[in-house]
């Protein structure tokens, strides 16, 4: 392996490792563009509750995180393997957790645990997913808490996000 084809390699894997951070911060703040930029729009999603392209799942998955007043999305370090200059094989695990208020005001949710199984494709100038099935490992509830204000002993900031537009939302 060349010199030049080593450091194509790590751009490469650089870039997509911003995609999949782009992916985790644009659900959790709701940004819809941010999300789309995350696809091709013609790639083919796999979630197992929708199949079809990413220019439709994007307004569905958004949907979904919408009903969440909180929510989280971890991704571990991707495993990516750089096929060729213009194409990549990448698996990631992660953890995802949405937060909804009950009517007694409560928070209860769901922690979930999966991979994606993703294949992404340098376009241009660009990396971006072309592919994406999502394989759901296992789910556990997070029982209702009564109260997610801060701490008095301890007071840290805690954002309820219910719209794009956040007023702390930074585009990086």
């Amino acid at each position: 392996m060349t010199a030049a084809t080593s450091l194509d390699e790590l751009l490469a894997k650089d870039a997509i490792q911003d995609v999949l951070a782009r992916y985790s911060r644009t659900l959790d703040w709701l940004d819809d563009e941010g999300q789309a930029s995350c696809y091709w729009p013609d790639a083919p999603i796999d979630y197992g509750f929708f199949k079809g392209s990413a220019a439709d799942f994007v307004p569905v998955v958004m949907a979904i995180e919408r009903q969440s007043a909180r929510r989280w999305h971890f991704l571990n370090t991707p495993a990516i393997s750089v096929l060729d200059p213009g194409y990549a094989e990448v698996e990631t695990y992660g953890l995802t957790a949405g937060a909804r208020r009950n009517e007694a005001g409560a928070y209860g949710g769901t922690l979930y645990g999966g991979r994606y199984l993703d294949a992404f494709e340098k376009r241009g100038q660009e990396w971006r997913i072309s592919r994406r099935d999502f394989i759901l490992d296992w789910s556990h509830p997070i029982p209702d808490q009564p109260v997610f204000d801060p701490n008095a002993a301890f007071p840290l900031p805690i954002l309820e996000i219910l719209q794009n537009g956040h007023e702390k939302y930074r585009t990086l």
